[in-house]
């Protein structure tokens, strides 16, 4: 079952964190109660009648591919902690990650290879059930980043336990948004009092109907009355002009819809998840739009591909113009984006244009530090968002594989 894709989903949940919100509201928390109420969630999550073990939906190949491969990043992670002080080199750094990644890198090779390229594709909710599950990438997001901060030394400790907790947390599990282990850690290990519970609590309750109205009212109208009837005649430049504003609408409100109602549980269980998403569509310039859009994905990125590839090029001083390094870390990182994505030619033109616009938007700063706007007001701004907002949604229409 998707995660928040039927009214049905949101009903069981409902009930089973109905004890996590008496507890919450009295100030108290139940460990084994949440983690029991986790176990049911991504035993429905991974459920499926197609295919299964035994002829039991609820014994499905995603689940056993899930708890393989929860156990598989536990002792990646955990055989890391134990032995950094023993030899925290580089190579061993490498391997570990790349044993990491290895599980999402074979999905998306075979993902590609048998079925092709996927037509509006918002979340991981086609994957190979033989070989995956729903959600891989972002779970596989939070092992990488864990091994990151553990080499870095800013993680202080590291439980097994803490570990299962965090990848295989629920509400997120599936299109994030991404946590940081530290970050998740700190709220799991406090119990808040019933007046703060209360506060997440209408959070939790105003993010759902928030969502709600994003992803099943607005996402749904787009979709009927905008993105179905311009499919039907799409051979023209004026269909493909205004499909690219329904696409691109239409992602942001199916997706951040969805990022909410993940929020919302969260909440519930005291864990206050990061937003996804902050009007992106407000920004003044390519920076300000991906510190906006899906947040969580973005800074990932920008921590563990950017800011590292950058600072490996500086310590080794393979070129002299900081700038020059910094452009392409910035390719570096939009293309393993596009890859990301799947590795259609679409999906690596769309990581492509977004460097681009990157590298594009760096001369501009720098020109513009030597030739300062004469005007600077409310219209000029408004000018930037619409022209950023079109570079934007440019970019989704590649993005779609329907542009060509």
């Amino acid at each position: 079952m998707i995660p928040y894709g039927t009214f049905t989903f949101f009903l069981i949940a409902f009930i089973v964190l109905i004890p996590v919100i008496i507890l919450g509201l009295a100030g108290k928390r139940s460990r084994i109660y949440n983690g029991i109420s986790t176990a049911i969630m991504i035993v429905l999550i991974f459920s499926s009648d197609k295919h299964n073990l035994f002829g039991q939906a609820y014994l499905s190949v995603q689940l056993i591919n899930f708890v393989l491969y929860l156990l598989w990043q536990v002792v990646i992670i955990m055989f890391y902690w134990k032995s950094r002080s023993k030899n925290n080199s580089f190579i061993k750094f490498f391997t570990v990650i790349a044993l990491s990644i290895l599980p999402l890198v074979v999905v998306k090779v075979m993902q590609s290879s048998w079925f092709g390229a996927a037509q509006l594709k918002l979340h991981e909710n086609k994957v190979i059930e033989f070989i995956g599950f729903l959600g891989i990438s972002y779970v596989t997001f939070k092992s990488v980043q864990l091994l990151m901060e553990i080499r870095d030394g800013s993680i202080k400790e590291v439980k097994a336990t803490k570990v299962f907790q965090f990848i295989s947390f629920f509400p997120t599990i599936s299109s994030g948004p991404i946590d940081r282990y530290k970050r998740f850690v700190k709220d799991e290990s406090k119990i808040q009092s019933s007046e703060n519970y209360q506060i997440s609590l209408n959070k939790a309750i105003h993010f759902i109907m928030l969502g709600f109205l994003y992803k099943y009212i607005i996402a749904y109208l787009i979709q009927v009355y905008a993105i179905n009837p311009l499919m039907l005649d799409f051979s023209n430049f004026t269909a493909k002009w205004l499909y690219m504003y329904a696409y691109s609408l239409y992602l942001f409100f199916d997706f951040a819809g969805y990022s909410l109602f993940a929020m919302a549980f969260s909440y519930i269980y005291g864990i206050q998840t990061p937003q996804n998403f902050k009007q992106p569509f407000k920004a003044k310039n390519i920076k300000d739009f991906w510190n906006r859009w899906h947040m969580s994905l973005s800074f990932w990125f920008r921590d563990c591909i950017y800011m590292r590839s950058l600072f490996f090029m500086s310590k080794k001083r393979l070129l002299k113009n900081q700038f020059t390094m910094s452009n392409i870390a910035f390719s570096l990182n939009f293309l393993i984006m596009g890859i990301w994505h799947g590795i259609e030619v679409h999906y690596i033109l769309y990581g492509l244009y977004h460097a681009v616009l990157f590298i594009g938007y760096g001369y501009y700063e720098k020109w513009r530090k030597n030739h300062p706007p004469r005007l600077s007001n409310k219209y000029t701004s408004m000018l930037s968002i619409i022209v950023t907002f079109h570079f934007v949604t440019f970019g989704f229409l590649i993005f779609s594989g329907k542009l060509f």
